[in-house]
């Protein structure tokens, strides 16, 4: 899934934010400094000028453009612009009070120090800010990306993408070459960026590697450019093409600027900004109370389980999460300790068709109490760390294990092109009579190429149904 654009100037609503607080702060203390506090905002025009200058910064901000390419700015840069946006504020509130004739009206030493204190906080309010989001591009949430180009246009092609190190992406890795194209000497790396890998092998690096975006760089209309843009939207996979390319055919379509690059972007799916925002907020509400009824849970089945199969409580188990991303995953332990050694020779019976597990009546399952909390779902409660975490997700696919995930074909990726969930569509379509792999591939790829709010919220509601009838759960 893709972030769609945003407009420029609602594209950050977190530094208009901090502006409209630092003017809030500064008009407030500049009156308590000047004026009788007990009279604070009470009938007073210094009210309807507050309100005024709220206004006037919003359309200085609009017009101006004033957070364009904000996070880029150096931090002198930033207080001319600071200062810059208060010159013009001051002009606008000045051209205010001499047409409403209210000049008369507001001390000239409240003027000065509303002005001298909002430029100061404004230039720390947006340093911190600046400070955080791009200490953030360092975090493990940045997105990966592999750049495929000819290798003559390598060193061309990754400078316009590493001029600003202040990207939400990150330049992972780098295959060289076109159709008709040979590169006897191949490098190990191009400006500091490893190649990994050729045209014949790049889709085997990019099944087992965490790719989420593909920057594509080929010869226009090149069918080679075409079929490996095909293979990578079967994964699940975001790519960027040069603007020259033709893409009448491919879904979801949108201008983007990578660095110094002008890019036409494609993907399976797309979300706006609230619509991620709302369901992170799901996410975390969900997980809060899942939690609470964890500990409730903990204090019942955490000694049946130990009294029944001494060891630890909990399992964890290494996961695959979005896009090959590795994460610890957590249940309340249902099998014997030694579950999965004895999983290879229960091999043959696996009903599954494809790359999961599954059997009827598993021996590894804890008598009693195993198949109890795996019947109720109990066993799935401590996921909802790995959910408040951002692991996952209350709504998703599951996530495959490592030795599963080693095991898929280009086009399973796809499952993992979005967050795993802890309950989704195959989950609630009847998930024990469902034994071909392929069949739980397609719900889904479904899901994700119909995500929206409203579906995350109908297969909520159907996992409770699924629960209370313990229909499905093995």
């Amino acid at each position: 899934m893709y972030e769609r654009n945003k407009r420029s100037w609602l594209k950050h609503l977190d530094f208009l934010f901090l502006d409209l607080l630092a003017i809030t702060v500064s008009f407030t203390v500049a009156f308590l400094v000047r004026m009788d506090s007990r009279n604070f905002f009470r009938d007073s025009p210094y009210r309807s000028i507050w309100l005024a200058i709220i206004g006037f910064h919003i359309l200085i901000a609009f017009f101006f453009r004033s957070y364009s390419n904000i996070i880029r700015r150096g931090y002198l840069e930033e207080a001319k612009e600071i200062l810059k946006q208060n010159i013009l504020l001051l002009g606008c509130v000045l051209a205010y009070l001499v047409f409403t004739k209210q000049a008369e009206i507001y001390s000239r030493l409240f003027w000065v120090y509303f002005f001298t204190l909002n430029f100061c906080l404004s230039v720390v309010f947006r340093s911190l800010r600046k400070y955080s989001v791009r200490e953030s591009f360092a975090e493990r949430d940045r997105r990966e990306l592999l750049v495929i180009c000819p290798g003559r246009n390598a060193e061309t092609c990754l400078r316009g993408l590493l001029e600003s190190q202040y990207q939400p992406f990150h330049v992972t890795g780098l295959v060289l070459g076109d159709e008709g194209e040979t590169t006897p000497d191949v490098p190990d790396s191009v400006l500091g960026i490893p190649v990994v890998a050729n045209l014949d092998t790049f889709m085997e690096y990019t099944r087992l590697h965490v790719v989420d975006e593909v920057l594509l760089q080929m010869d226009r209309d090149s069918a080679r450019a075409h079929a490996i843009a095909d293979q990578l939207l079967s994964m699940g996979v975001v790519i960027h093409f040069s603007l020259e390319q033709s893409l009448e055919t491919y879904p979801n379509k949108q201008i983007q600027r990578m660095g110094d690059w002008t890019v036409i972007t494609t993907s399976i799916q797309t979300a706006s900004v609230m619509e991620l925002f709302l369901k992170r907020v799901m996410d975390v509400c969900g997980a809060l109370v899942g939690l609470f009824f964890t500990g409730i849970a903990f204090v019942f089945v955490a000694p049946a389980i130990c009294i029944k199969s001494p060891g630890p409580a909990f399992f964890s188990q290494y996961r695959i999460g979005k896009n090959g991303r590795k994460f610890r995953i957590y249940k309340f332990r249902s099998m014997y300790t030694d579950a999965e050694e004895r999983k290879k020779e229960l091999m043959e019976q696996n009903k599954m068709q494809g790359q999961m597990f599954k059997m009827d009546d598993d021996p590894r399952i804890i008598k009693g109490i195993g198949h109890f909390i795996r019947n109720t779902s109990i066993d799935e409660l401590p996921q909802f760390w790995n959910i408040l975490k951002g692991d996952m997700s209350l709504v998703g696919t599951r996530p495959p294990t490592v030795d599963e995930f080693e095991q898929y074909e280009s086009h399973h990726k796809v499952r993992l092109s979005f967050k795993p969930g802890l309950t989704g569509m195959w989950q609630v379509s009847g998930r024990s009579d469902i034994t071909d792999f392929e069949e739980v591939v397609r719900l889904d790829e479904e899901y994700i190429a119909t995500w929206n709010l409203w579906l995350d919220i109908k297969i909520l509601l159907k996992t409770v149904v699924v629960v209370l009838k313990r229909k499905g759960s093995e």
